[in-house]
């Protein structure tokens, strides 16, 4: 599985390619779709451009993304979008579209409570495991663990050089994952290196602005599209590889 990230929490300053209406999150998830994403995961955002867990602002995402799609289409509950555990829950609560599945970060104030709310919802949840965070370990003991719709190991070292040992080395403190599926992607200067790594491991993975800016080759993305369609071929070749 390659699952496009179509935004994060960038903004404007971040370039034109950046999708942040419904209808250029739902026009990028298309394009994105048709390189070969086979999942979407976004974040739904204000006019103002600012991440939200509105129950408004998450209808109008998804409604946008699904007249466009059928693939799963997922969305953050990152503390960012609402500091406040308890009006998280409240927001979460209150949603009148659901997505598919929804990313709860394991070492977030009130994680443990996000996911119980989202797993009685009937929505997937993404335990979102970040290196260089006691997410692992708090995972680990926790009773919802198996219940998760999979394991994002989100590897936030960003260095091109170092990248893939921090991989390994999250993958090593996740263990079992209570066997879920493991997502594993990285980030920026390490996004292409720790993106081959779950193409030798055989691991899902993602790609898309929200993770990177840049091609391989270091040129400018102009799209979603565009990094899914290269990944594609990273990932490729890097399973290639090890058959060889």
């Amino acid at each position: 599985m390659v699952q496009v990230c179509l935004n994060g929490a960038r903004g404007a300053a971040d370039g034109a390619m950046v999708p942040l209406s419904p209808e250029a999150m739902a026009e990028s998830a298309a394009e994105a779709v048709a390189a070969g994403a086979t999942d979407v995961h976004v974040h739904p955002k204000t006019p103002c451009g600012q991440d939200s867990l509105s129950p408004r602002v998450v209808a109008a995402t998804l409604e946008a993304i699904r007249a466009r799609v059928s693939v799963p289409a997922g969305v953050t509950t990152g503390a960012w979008a609402e500091p406040d555990p308890s009006l998280r829950l409240s927001r979460i609560r209150a949603w009148t579209v659901l997505p598919d599945h929804a990313s709860v970060n394991w070492h977030e104030p009130g994680a443990e409570e996000v996911a119980a709310v989202l797993i009685d919802l009937g929505v997937g949840v993404e335990a979102g495991i970040w290196s260089g965070t006691d997410g692992a370990a708090r995972f680990a003991r926790s009773p919802l663990g198996p219940k998760v719709l999979r394991v994002l190991a989100e590897v936030t070292d960003t260095s091109p050089e170092t990248a893939e040992d921090s991989a390994r080395g999250l993958l090593a403190e996740l263990g079992p994952a209570f066997g879920r599926p493991v997502l594993l992607h990285g980030e920026d200067g390490g996004a292409w290196p720790v993106l081959r790594l779950a193409g030798r491991l055989g691991l899902a993975t993602r790609v898309g602005l929200e993770d990177v800016l840049l091609l391989p080759s270091g040129e400018r993305a102009v799209s979603n599209a565009r990094l899914v369609a290269e990944a594609l071929i990273e990932y490729a070749g890097a399973r290639d590889a090890t058959r060889r």
